[in-house]
């Protein structure tokens, strides 16, 4: 499965359905430790996205514009709708993981090196405008893992599919394990020990944007 411009957008489009479906429960894992806003948000911020690819493919009357499709194109529509589109601490997060994702995927398609890249550039930029690290119960500690598998996967010649696979199963595993932390991090380290217990909602997206880049494997160009 070759992951061109035409993935990173079933990637998109599957990660906005994916949001839209668990909403309830985004919102009720923030309510626990947060504002209770993390799947709203989510949810406007990702619909905005699919209207704008909607309007680009001409699909509300647009044209494409002329020349190749790069899948950074796709990626940095993403981030800078999200940033402008969503509040709270998720959409500078996730729009700034985007952004840097997208400066290493501007070509046509990726291969199994440029995936891992791609991941590395989005958990370097929710690092960097975050300013958190693996442990402090956040959506750091879903990132960590599924940069850490998709690379171990690449060394062992695993192809683009396996990597993101590994990532995925990872990410979901990394967000389970933030249920016994303690919040050191953001609006949740207010509760200090009773933050413990729940799992943090930015670490359980991770897992669902990453599982729907999966999917979207398997999906056909609309």
């Amino acid at each position: 499965m070759t992951l061109d411009a035409d993935w990173a957008e079933r990637w998109i489009r599957r990660t906005a359905d994916t949001v839209a479906g668990r909403r309830d429960e985004l919102t009720e894992l923030d309510r626990q430790i947060g504002d209770g806003d993390h799947g709203e948000n989510l949810v406007r911020g990702f619909r905005a996205v699919v209207a704008k690819l909607d309007a680009r493919d001409g699909q509300d009357g647009a044209t494409e514009a002329a020349g190749p499709r790069l899948v950074g194109d796709v990626l940095k529509l993403t981030a800078t709708t999200l940033m402008s589109t969503v509040g709270g601490a998720s959409g500078p997060l996730y729009g700034t993981a985007f952004l840097r994702a997208a400066k290493v995927t501007g070509r046509e398609s990726i291969d199994t090196r440029a995936v891992v890249a791609m991941l590395e550039s989005a958990l370097e930029g929710i690092t960097v405008r975050g300013k958190a690290t693996p442990g402090e119960k956040t959506m750091v500690d879903a990132w960590t893992p599924a940069v850490d598998a998709a690379a171990q996967a690449a060394s062992e010649g695993g192809d683009e599919a396996a990597v993101l696979r590994a990532a995925a199963a990872a990410a979901a595993a990394g967000a389970t394990a933030t249920i016994p932390l303690v919040a050191t991090k953001g609006r949740a380290s207010y509760l200090g020990e009773r933050s413990a217990g729940h799992e943090d909602p930015g670490a359980r997206s991770t897992a669902l944007l990453l599982g729907a880049a999966v999917e979207a494997l398997a999906e056909r160009s609309a």
